[in-house]
């Protein structure tokens, strides 16, 4: 391990950073009235725990009121933030890791209708596409006071014990003066580069004077914007070409910055977060390929002198220690891995790299923030939640107890794992020859194959505890009685909805025959979704590569609405591509038998009034009702008939709940045999709930 290229210290400025991992800045919403509170505070605290060596908080923390928060950032331009952030550095620094923050004018990146209701500010009037806000052209006496509360703001990172800031230049005020397709001056501020990196270097220089020249100062820059338009020659076959920054220039501006003397390092980005679609590129989800701009990074590095920072999908420890042993980076950002799983470093220092929980790419969590919710993980349901929920499972101190788990989805399969963890016997039931549930229908779309990364890491805890798990029963209740069991936990999932139809259940085929292969796309096919998820989507993408053609109806007003920007870009070239066609505000109602086709009859409940597709195939993808006939035929000999305290649940305790004690076991039931929900949803049911068993 002594050897490990990341595990290496290094050594920035006057700071000695203990290995090379580190957590790049990002905001996860849980700030509280523009404070890093305790929420905040415990989950850098845990990433600082396990071992990471630098942790960057904010993305980023904003600098002036007329930079309204547009996820959840923190408010540093407010001297209330100090002793927060002093308690923050604090609890970082007593785990041996070293903490920065990021710092932002967000300029347009955001909207004017919130907070003070101030005009947002950009180098010309142009509009981004994400926040739609037509920004104010900004003048004189606004980069004045701008520049000003960069200064300000650095003060206050440094007065709250913090080890440095970084300076963000990509999406937000700064690098909108580098970038010609944002910046349309013709004043000393725009034209050619001297004028366009004029603010930057007036913001750095003020930084620098209110900090001195010890505190630790870097810039998280664009180097290639990649905003791909078409030419204007009329031909829709013509090559698209970038209308932003390019490669050429953004090697300038970096050679620039190292050479200013201002700075101290540089974080290296590539793209354009101004639309879903450049988004998803900056920030690549599963299918795409690991590390897809290490090597901008790594020619960065060769050029400045100045140390590289990076990330964007470097989720495993191979690909992290592949960019530091070839000299890309001096750095490695593994920032959504320690969303699912804060113990990266010390797990890798114990050997124990196989066991760390893996980030499957989902965007779960960056999805999230950009549609107002915080940063949460797919399947690591402590994150975020410190103060109630562990990452690790330590073993209990009381009896060990016989419990039974029928179901081997995500909730069963997190629900055997953490109560084998706490020592107690196990037994697994599952109806199917594997484990996984419906995940491994979203893993059947090659795409989303990572997805399996969920199963088959809690797999290979349960087989380190010894769980003992039979497949291929369908457990009925003298199945389960027959364990003798203390506790059982019913986590049989649901099975597809097709009860909302008036007639012809029958007739249609669901998402789930799709992906699993039990049906083929047929023809031409009708896709109704009322589930709004990735399920219907995955389910239309399937269809649509096949070569079927398709019609997508939504009874919304738009499609998939609980699908994040990061991901439907994805699912949307795929449609797009094979000529899908999509039909809002209408809802199947009923699908009929003519000839040797089918009749799918919509409702417009607008319009009043049915439409007739004459049809090969009807495909439904509305969510799934509860399979719940074995936890209502346990219920009746249960201590507990099936209630939870769901004050105890919310709060982290245990649960005690005896309204039968003639009653032999408690039960439970999770995840989707409840109701219709979502992977994070069936995991956080399993952890709440057995963590105290």
């Amino acid at each position: 391990m002594a050897a490990d290229p990341l595990l290496q210290p290094f050594r920035l400025k006057h700071l000695t950073l203990r290995n090379r991992i580190l957590i790049t800045a990002h905001e996860p919403a849980y700030s509280e009235d523009g404070m890093p509170k305790d929420r905040y505070r415990l989950y850098h605290e845990a990433r600082a725990q396990g071992g990471v060596a630098l942790t960057m908080t904010a993305g980023s923390a904003v600098v002036a009121p007329d930079s309204p928060a547009a996820f959840g950032n923190l408010h540093i331009y407010d001297d209330a933030i100090v002793p927060w952030l002093r308690r923050l550095s604090d609890g970082v620094h007593r785990h041996g890791a070293a903490i920065m923050i990021q710092i932002t004018h967000l300029g347009r990146r955001t909207n004017w209708n919130t907070a003070d209701w101030l005009p947002v500010v950009a180098p010309s009037p142009i509009r981004e596409p994400a926040h739609r806000a037509m920004p104010k052209e900004i003048e004189d006496w606004d980069i004045a006071r701008i520049v000003r509360a960069y200064a300000a703001a650095a003060q206050r990172a440094h007065d709250g014990g913090l080890d440095g800031i970084e300076i963000e230049a990509y999406g937000h005020l700064l690098d909108a003066f580098w970038s010609p397709a944002t910046n349309r001056r013709r004043d000393a501020y725009g034209g050619r580069l001297d004028n366009r990196l004029r603010f930057t270097f007036e913001v750095l220089a003020a930084v620098r004077e209110a900090v001195g020249p010890d505190f630790i100062v870097g810039v998280r820059m664009v180097a290639e914007e990649r905003r791909d338009v078409p030419t204007d020659d009329g031909d829709p076959a013509t090559t698209a070409v970038n209308a932003g920054l390019d490669r050429a220039e953004g090697l300038e501006i970096a050679r620039r910055l190292a050479a200013s003397g201002l700075v101290d390092f540089l974080n290296v980005i590539r793209g354009h977060v101004d639309s879903d679609e450049g988004l998803s590129h900056v920030i690549p989800g599963m299918g795409t390929p690991a590390a897809p701009h290490l090597a901008l990074a790594g020619e960065i590095r060769a050029k400045v002198g100045l140390p590289v920072f990076h990330a964007a999908r470097i989720a495993d420890i191979a690909t992290a220690r592949h960019a530091i042993a070839e000299g890309y980076l001096d750095m490695v950002g593994m920032t959504r891995a320690h969303i699912a799983e804060p113990r990266i470093a010390a797990l890798v220092a114990r050997g124990e790299e196989h066991r760390i929980r893996p980030c499957v790419g989902a965007g779960y969590c960056i999805d999230r923030i950009y549609e107002g919710g915080e940063a949460l993980c797919i399947h690591n349901a402590a994150t975020g939640r410190e103060a109630t929920m562990p990452h690790v499972i330590t073993r209990g101190d009381g009896p060990a107890r016989r419990i039974v788990v029928v179901g081997a989805g995500p909730a069963g399969l997190e629900a055997a794992r953490v109560v084998a963890a706490r020592g107690h016997g196990v037994t697994l039931f599952e109806a199917a020859d594997a484990p996984g549930g419906q995940i491994r229908l979203a893993a059947a779309l090659p795409r989303r194959r990572e997805m399996i990364g969920i199963v088959d890491w809690r797999m290979a805890e349960l087989e380190r505890f010894s769980v003992d798990m039979r497949f291929n029963v369908y457990a009925e209740a003298g199945d389960v009685l027959a364990e003798a069991p203390d506790i059982v936990i019913v986590a049989t999932g649901g099975v597809p909805d097709t009860d909302f139809l008036s007639t012809g259940a029958d007739l249609v085929t669901t998402g789930w025959d799709i992906l699993s292969g039990a049906a083929r796309p047929n023809g031409s096919v009708l896709l109704f979704d009322d589930n709004g998820a990735h399920p219907g989507l995955c389910a239309a993408e399937a269809i649509a590569a096949s070569g079927a053609r398709l019609e997508f109806v939504t009874p919304g007003r738009i499609l998939a609405p609980d699908v994040g920007g990061t991901n439907y870009p994805a699912y949307f070239k795929a449609l797009n591509e094979r000529d899908v066609t999509f039909t809002l505000n209408r809802r199947l109602h009923a699908v009929r038998r003519r000839g040797n086709g089918l009749d799918a009859v919509l409702w417009d409940e607008y319009a009043k009034r049915t439409e007739i597709r004459h049809v090969d195939q009807v495909v439904v993808e509305c969510g799934t009702r509860p399979v719940d006939e074995l936890y209502f035929a346990l219920k009746p000999g249960s201590r507990n008939r099936g209630e939870v305290d769901y004050a105890a649940l919310v709060a982290g305790r245990a649960q005690d709940v005896v309204t039968n004690p003639q009653g032999t076991y408690h039960l439970y039931r999770i995840g989707d045999a409840v109701a219709g929900r979502n992977v994070h949803a069936a995991i956080f049911d399993a952890l709440r709930l057995c963590k105290n068993f």
